[in-house]
């Protein structure tokens, strides 16, 4: 099995009984060579102490006192922000337990990237043994923002932190680290559409996330991507759901439907509500989907033997901001579930 998203963090964490991911010690401690948290030349004693004590033992409490003796008090404030991190990992035990307590109930101090680290680590648990590059290309939209070009009746995505550094000519972007590290030549990063002539390309590209990607009805990299929503879904809710693209919502007894962003809620609702759509809402929608639940029990009275709708939209700058919580928190379960 050719291995994939090595940035993920796959091999700092622990696979438990269950199939989630256990906290460990050198997860944290990949936390706190973050470039800001690590120590730099002008740092004082104290925080050079702090640091090298947190590295020997990742899960040393740290009372609020020591913070306060740092000199550079942006630099105790992200350690505060790294610490309560760790404690809410703690707290669950393991990353999933971490991500559905933040999604559901915590309200947490946690910086949006660590949330996107997070999704790319679970989702890399969740297809450890997946063999087909375009299911893994139409998962990376769970963490990274898609950029989308709609020339020519296509729906391209693109990474979109990619397409600005392009924008940029080359610039490092907020990427830049993790090319290094890869020893990507930055002036070489090309854009290829994935397809099944050059998808074994993927392996060796992954931690650029450098491919195009056709997402239009029909192509399979949508079929590939409701695969990854199936996948996501049984690993959290062990529900096992059926999920099929479509090209439109035509159903009269339609009760229940699930934005993946914020901009497919705004359009669902208003779809939902008769409300008509202005053009431009229109073809802001990317995908739409029927989910159909195997278990029809595990689901609230009203909506046994029902679809739930999902869709999948662009912003007015063209950019897919995936929030696959949505799929956790607005699934029809009953609330004891």
């Amino acid at each position: 099995m050719n291995d994939f998203w090595k940035s993920a963090g796959m091999h700092l964490v622990d696979v438990n009984e269950e199939g989630w991911l256990a906290v460990t010690p050198d997860f944290l401690r990949a936390y706190y060579t973050r470039p800001e948290v690590h120590p730099i030349d002008t740092s004082c004693g104290e925080e050079v102490k702090l640091f090298e004590d947190l590295m020997a033992d990742p899960f040393l409490d740290v009372p609020k006192s020591r913070l306060e003796k740092l000199s550079d008090q942006d630099a105790a404030y992200n350690y505060e922000v790294v610490l309560g991190f760790r404690e809410h990992l703690r707290a669950a035990g393991t990353i999933e337990g971490a991500y559905l307590r933040m999604m559901r109930t915590e309200q947490v101090n946690v910086p949006p990237v660590f949330i996107d680290q997070m999704v790319h680590l679970i989702v890399r648990n969740v297809l450890r043994d997946c063999g087909d590059p375009i299911r893994l290309r139409a998962a990376e939209v769970f963490f990274r923002d898609q950029s989308v070009s709609t020339d020519d009746g296509m729906i391209m995505l693109a990474d979109e932190e990619i397409v600005s550094m392009h924008a940029a000519g080359g610039g490092l972007g907020g990427l830049g680290q993790l090319l290094v590290e890869s020893d990507t030549p930055l002036r070489k990063v090309e854009l290829d559409v994935l397809d099944e002539d050059n998808k074994n390309q993927y392996w060796e590209r992954s931690d650029r996330f450098d491919m195009v990607v056709d997402f239009r009805f029909t192509q399979p990299a949508l079929d590939a991507f409701a695969r990854v929503i199936e996948a996501w879904t049984r690993h959290f809710l062990n529900l096992d759901v059926r999920v099929e693209p479509r090209q439109s919502i035509q159903d009269e007894q339609w009760t229940w439907h699930i934005g993946l962003d914020r901009e497919a809620t705004q359009i669902l609702n208003a779809l939902y509500e008769g409300r008509e759509l202005s053009e431009d809402d229109s073809q802001r929608i990317v995908a739409l989907f029927r989910m159909w639940v195997q278990d029809e029990n595990a689901l609230i009275d009203t909506m046994r033997g029902k679809p739930i709708y999902l869709g999948l939209a662009m912003s007015e700058d063209k950019v897919v901001k995936m929030k696959p919580q949505n799929l956790l928190t607005n699934m029809p379960l009953p609330q004891e579930a």
